[in-house]
C-alpha cells in the first residue's frame, strides 16, 4: 500500500531534504523515526529537494507499507522527531502514485526584511537597502514571458531541460517583509534564490529591466546573481490533482 507523507520543517540545522551520508537531513530523521517506532526500515521518496537551510511549510514523501497505516502512529512519529520537523498527515494513494512526478506545481516564498528584526532573522534575508517594489514586480512579470531559465540554474546539474512554466511571479509587502511568491511546474537547482537575488538588483536600480531581460535571453548564468542566503526561502506548497 502506498502512502503520501506530508511534512513541514525548519531547515536551519539540516544539510537539505534528501538523505546524505554522514549528514543531518530531513529524510534521514524521518526514516530514523520510522525505524525506532516500527523496528523496521522504510524507504522514502521525496517530491522536492530543498537545499541546506531551506524551510518548508509543505513537502511530501511517498512510501510503501505492508499494512494499513494507522493515523495514531503520526502522533508517535512526531514524538520521536525533533521539534523542527513535523509530520502533518499520511494518506493512502494509488499504488502507482508518485509524489515527485505527479506534482502539478510547487510554490515558494522568499522573505526579505529591511530593518533589523531578531524574530525573523533565521527565516528571512536582511537586506537593508531601499528598493522599488514597482520595479521588482515589473521584473517578476517579465519572467512569465519565458520558459527557458538556463541563466538561473547552477552549473553543476544533470537536468535534461532548463524549461519551466512559471504560473505565478510577484512581489508583495506583508508584515514589514518583502515576499517574492513564485509558482511553477518545476524549478531548477538554485533557481528561486537566483531569481530573487537578481531582481533585488533591479529593485535597487543597479540592474535595468533591459539588462534583466538580456540576462534571461542570454541563457548564461555568468551575469546572474546567486547571493541570496538559503534561510530566506520556504517551500510553501506542492500541488496535485
Amino acid at each position: 500500500m502506498r502512502y503520501f507523507l506530508e511534512v513541514a520543517y525548519k531547515g536551519t540545522r539540516y544539510k537539505g531534504f534528501q538523505i546524505q551520508k554522514n549528514a543531518l537531513t530531513i529524510q534521514g530523521e524521518i526514516e530514523k523515526a520510522f525505524e525506532v517506532l516500527f523496528k523496521q526500515p522504510v524507504e522514502l521518496t521525496g517530491s522536492s529537494r530543498t537545499d541546506a537551510g531551506v524551510h518548508a511549510r509543505q513537502n511530501f514523501f511517498h512510501f510503501d507499507w505492508p499494512e494499513t497505516f494507522e493515523q495514531k502512529w503520526i502522533y508517535n512519529l512526531n514524538a520521536i522527531l525533533p521539534g523542527d520537523i513535523s509530520i502533518n498527515s499520511i494518506n493512502e494513494k494509488n499504488s502507482d502514485a508518485h509524489c515527485r512526478f505527479d506534482a502539478l506545481s510547487r510554490t515558494y516564498h522568499y522573505h526579505v526584511y529591511q530593518y533589523k528584526n531578531p524574530f525573523i532573522a533565521d527565516r528571512a534575508y536582511f537586506y537593508p537597502y531601499s528598493v522599488n517594489i514597482a520595479l521588482l514586480n515589473s521584473a517578476a512579470a517579465l519572467l512569465k514571458e519565458y520558459t527557458d531559465f538556463t541563466s538561473f540554474s547552477k552549473k553543476n546539474t544533470q537536468v535534461k531541460t532548463f524549461n519551466c512554466t512559471i504560473l505565478q511571479s510577484e512581489w508583495v509587502l506583508k508584515d514589514d517583509q518583502l515576499i517574492y511568491i513564485v509558482s511553477a511546474n518545476r524549478f531548477l537547482r538554485g533557481m528561486v534564490r537566483a531569481l530573487t537575488a537578481t531582481m533585488l538588483k533591479v529593485g535597487r536600480g543597479t540592474v535595468s529591466l533591459d539588462t534583466f531581460r538580456n540576462i534571461i535571453e542570454s541563457k548564461d548564468c555568468s551575469n546572474t546573481y546567486f547571493d541570496t542566503p538559503a534561510h530566506g526561502l520556504t517551500l510553501m506548497q506542492v500541488s496535485y490533482e
